[in-house]
């Protein structure tokens, strides 16, 4: 830390190589336990330990087995939804990049392109559209208690999604990849594949505003408030407030190389576009959330 605030103060912009940072925590012969890795699995944990220790409070709208089966469903849909989301908006149509739908080997029937998660490549509203459908599966085969409220178990879910946000975001920049914009702040960096250009450290804005700050709002809303007794007021509060972070996010980070000409041509990049209407969706649920009369209450949730 110490040697990270002398570079700061020095004139010269900060160069990521000599904070000594790399992407793996270490490694084995030829297996390396990268950080990108371990956020995912770090995340994933504490959102089911969170999650559990959630539904002991009163009004839950699920129990433990149904934690269970969200912990794998939602799971699947953060890497099947963000890998399928990727290739759905980030690759072909007028995007200058190749679809991953169409690259196909031999006379395979799936795009051997788009099963190489390793190689980089995952949406973010991808990855929320798999949760939401993982969810709704969970809360419509709810069990011999009955079918359970969608709307107030993406609450609870939304509550832990910041953490992987947190994570995913530092293991990008301890990986010196997805950096900012040229810039010539006081802590613009220099990151490895950007040239020589001193350049925002976007990951760190985005581990901050996407990650840590709502992290700390939905917590405080959820412990210290009586916000879970408004179904869809978390979740909507999570989704509007993801949308606008994303947003101004979006104006540090360099825009991927095969969609700069959307900038160009609209002013705005592509992960700008789609938190739009995202935006307008958490608002739409925070305002029935707010105006809806009916409130949930402290019952026992369905076994």
């Amino acid at each position: 830390m110490l040697s990270l605030l002398a570079l700061t103060a020095s004139a010269d912009p900060i160069m990521w190589a000599d904070l000594g940072l790399k992407s793996y925590l270490f490694e084995i012969g030829s297996f390396q336990l990268r950080y990108y890795s371990l956020a995912y699995l770090i995340g994933v944990i504490f959102a089911y330990w969170h999650l559990s220790k959630m539904i002991k409070s009163p009004g839950a709208p699920m129990a433990q087995r149904h934690a269970d089966d969200l912990f794998f469903y939602c799971t699947l849909g953060v890497i099947l939804g963000g890998r399928l989301g990727y290739a759905a908006f980030y690759t072909g149509g007028d995007t200058g990049k190749d679809s991953l739908f169409t690259s196909f080997e031999g006379d395979g029937f799936v795009s051997w392109e788009l099963l190489r998660l390793w190689d980089g490549g995952m949406s973010f509203h991808g990855g929320v559209l798999g949760v939401l459908l993982a969810i709704f599966f969970v809360s419509r085969s709810g069990g011999q208690g009955g079918k359970l409220s969608f709307l107030r178990v993406c609450d609870y879910i939304a509550v832990n999604v910041p953490m992987g946000m947190l994570l995913g975001r530092l293991a990008n920049f301890t990986n010196g990849e997805l950096w900012g914009r040229a810039s010539d702040v006081s802590w613009a960096m220099v990151f490895p594949g950007g040239g020589d250009i001193a350049r925002h450290p976007s990951q760190l804005y985005q581990a901050g505003l996407e990650g840590l700050a709502l992290l700390i709002v939905l917590m405080w809303m959820f412990w210290r408030t009586k916000a879970r007794y408004r179904p869809g007021l978390l979740v909507g509060v999570f989704t509007i407030g993801m949308a606008a972070a994303r947003f101004f996010n979006e104006f540090f980070r360099e825009p991927d190389a095969h969609l700069a000409n959307r900038v160009v041509e609209t002013g705005l990049s592509q992960g700008q576009w789609l938190t739009i209407p995202m935006f307008f969706v958490g608002l739409f649920v925070i305002i029935y959330a707010l105006t809806r009369k009916d409130e949930a209450v402290a019952s026992r949730a369905p076994e």
